[in-house]
């Protein structure tokens, strides 16, 4: 294939797919400063809101240049919630503080714990996901995703005292509801039963009740699924089916253990 030929094919498949990655770089860019913007003494307050403000605009006519320059989507409708969300960030991180003994001080919650950035970014995108705004509440939470291992979508619903220990493969999809104070840790995952694109617009994903506890590597599957109040659920568990307030579930796998084995020198 000649150049003139391959470029033409190229920009053809361009203009099908319509993909602006200048649109994911200058959001995680924005993200980013947000979260120094509200925790870094290092960062400028004023000058990084005027930054923000400006990225804010640029990355809202990115992803939605049907409306380039109009006020529908405005800075102003994030700023005002501002106040709102620094306090239930502060309720996160005190959570975290409270209930893992390894925590020594609550600056190093906020510098040193995986689970706090992903709470914080799925706060902030959360609000853009209110505002209706296309892409960008999924590319912040994704930007998480790729520096914390931990999968927020952004249309989740999770109350206040939110706590994620150590947070490596956590996924917690779009229609999940969870109540105040849960603690998880590494590896649960609260998701479908079913994936099937007409199931869009249906509750996909399972309910947490206040105070639950859900140890690693546990999976929580179903919109119809609520896990009630005050329960506690062990490691490895697979659960597709709701349970009652102050339920703890097990699981409790068969470990055959050989003391000495035949033919081990001493």
């Amino acid at each position: 294939m000649d150049q003139s030929t391959l470029v033409q094919a190229i920009n053809k498949q361009k203009q099908e797919i319509k993909v602006s990655i200048a649109l994911k770089r200058e959001s995680q860019r924005f993200t980013q400063l947000l979260f120094n913007t509200l925790f870094d003494q290092g960062t400028d307050t004023e000058k990084a809101l005027l930054e923000l403000e400006n990225l804010f605009l640029i990355i809202r006519d990115l992803a939605c240049p049907e409306i380039k320059g109009a006020p529908c989507k405005r800075w102003e409708d994030f700023t005002q919630v501002i106040p709102e969300l620094f306090c239930s960030l502060k309720k996160d991180a005190t959570a975290i503080y409270n209930n893992d003994p390894a925590a020594q001080s609550l600056e190093e919650v906020y510098l040193a714990y995986p689970g706090f950035f992903a709470i914080a970014i799925y706060r902030m995108a959360r609000e853009f996901f209110k505002l209706g705004l296309p892409l960008i509440p999924r590319l912040m939470t994704e930007y998480a995703h790729q520096l914390t291992g931990i999968d927020i979508h952004p249309g989740a619903q999770i109350g206040n005292s939110f706590f994620i220990d150590h947070g490596t493969g956590v996924v917690i999809g779009e229609t999940t509801e969870i109540h105040d104070n849960v603690k998880i840790y590494q590896g649960v995952t609260l998701g479908a039963l079913k994936v099937e694109k007409q199931l869009k617009n249906k509750k996909r994903h399972p309910t947490i009740g206040q105070n639950v506890v859900i140890y690693a590597n546990a999976s929580i599957l179903g919109g119809n699924t609520i896990i009630g109040e005050n329960s506690i659920i062990g490691g490895n568990t697979w659960l597709t089916k709701s349970l009652p307030r102050k339920s703890m579930v097990l699981h409790t796998p068969e470990v055959q253990i050989i003391t000495k084995l035949k033919n081990h020198e001493e």
